[in-house]
């Protein structure tokens, strides 16, 4: 398992470099020059070269790059171009707001997801396993941003349920919150309904079953509980997918998160706060991936038995010697 941990974290440098790396010559090769919108357009050939010496855009891309890696490693993502403010500061006041709107939505996508899931699976063919399947069809389907627009249309200005924008309220997350999870909700019944449907002919299932087990514990005690296996790396996956769908989803409710910063970064070619984010979104995801990855290595025994029947095999050829 620490030959399997080590490997995992090895992995996870060279990802984070090769976003970083992306990351820049995406934002080098867009449209748009913070130079000459800081320095004016109709500025003097000097002031146009002191103001790229003084954010260091006048040199090389790799030399930027090297620097801004440097910095990052200490925690230093630079100063805003916009505000002049250190950008750590900005993602870190900002970023609450963004995880509370990504956890909840993923934790709400799997409260509706898996039981719909299992529900499907346990009727299979039956008139309600095909309504389960066509409504999981139209949610994976449809954008989180034109189901926000819909809601807001609906519940915020047609029955003024809760507020359009904004976070003074409870209430003001209630429909950022489901507009994210209604569609990896939709993806999870459908991963859930899979792997139930797989799980559920195992030869342990019918042993169940001929002990006279009631066909819920049959269900919700063993085959849910191996079912849900295989969710861990979906659940994992999905949440870096939430901090993602924030970026929009903020922008349309008005609220204060990373994503709403991210997208004025974007608006201003402000290169500092836009490397930032990202990199800080990306290293995010990255580490809720590998702790996923880790402890589906704790909970599948399949990948615990491949090391130790490698440390077996190395014992036993250092023995033969």
């Amino acid at each position: 398992m620490v030959r399997y941990i080590i490997k995992r974290l090895l992995l996870f440098i060279p990802i984070i470099l090769g976003i970083s790396f992306i990351v820049l010559i995406l934002i080098d090769i867009t449209p748009g020059d913070p130079v000459a919108i800081l320095a004016g357009w109709d500025a003097k050939p000097e002031v146009v070269a002191q103001v790229a010496a003084d954010l260091r855009l006048d040199r090389p891309l790799l030399v930027r790059y090297v620097e801004f890696v440097g910095n990052a490693l200490q925690g230093d993502f630079g100063r805003s171009y916009r505000n002049k403010r250190p950008v750590m500061t900005d993602i870190l006041s900002r970023f609450p707001y963004t995880a509370l709107l990504a956890t909840v939505s993923v934790l709400l996508a799997v409260v509706i997801g898996l039981p719909l899931g299992v529900y499907a699976a346990t009727h299979q063919y039956s008139w309600k396993d095909n309504a389960s399947i066509f409504a999981t069809l139209i949610l994976v389907s449809m954008p989180s941003f034109w189901l926000a627009l819909l809601l807001v249309r609906v519940f915020s200005v047609g029955l003024g349920w809760t507020p359009v924008s904004g976070i003074t309220k409870w209430t003001s997350w209630i429909l950022p919150m489901f507009s994210i999870a209604v569609g990896y909700a939709a993806s999870i019944a459908r991963q859930a309904r899979s792997n139930m449907l797989q799980v559920i002919r195992e030869d342990f299932i019918v042993t169940a079953r001929a002990k006279g087990q009631s066909e819920r514990v049959v269900i919700y005690r063993h085959a849910l509980k191996n079912a849900c296996i295989p969710l861990i790396m979906t659940i994992g996956s999905l949440f870096g997918m939430a901090l993602g769908g924030a970026l929009i989803t903020e922008n349309i409710f008005s609220i204060p998160g990373l994503g709403q910063y991210t997208i004025v970064a974007l608006t201003n070619v402000d290169y500092p706060a836009i490397q930032g984010s990202v990199l800080f979104l990306s290293l995010i995801s990255c580490t809720v991936i590998l702790l996923i990855d880790i402890a589906f290595a704790f909970i599948d025994p399949r990948i615990r038995s491949q090391y130790i029947r490698k440390k077996i095999k190395v014992v036993r050829m250092g023995g033969e010697q």
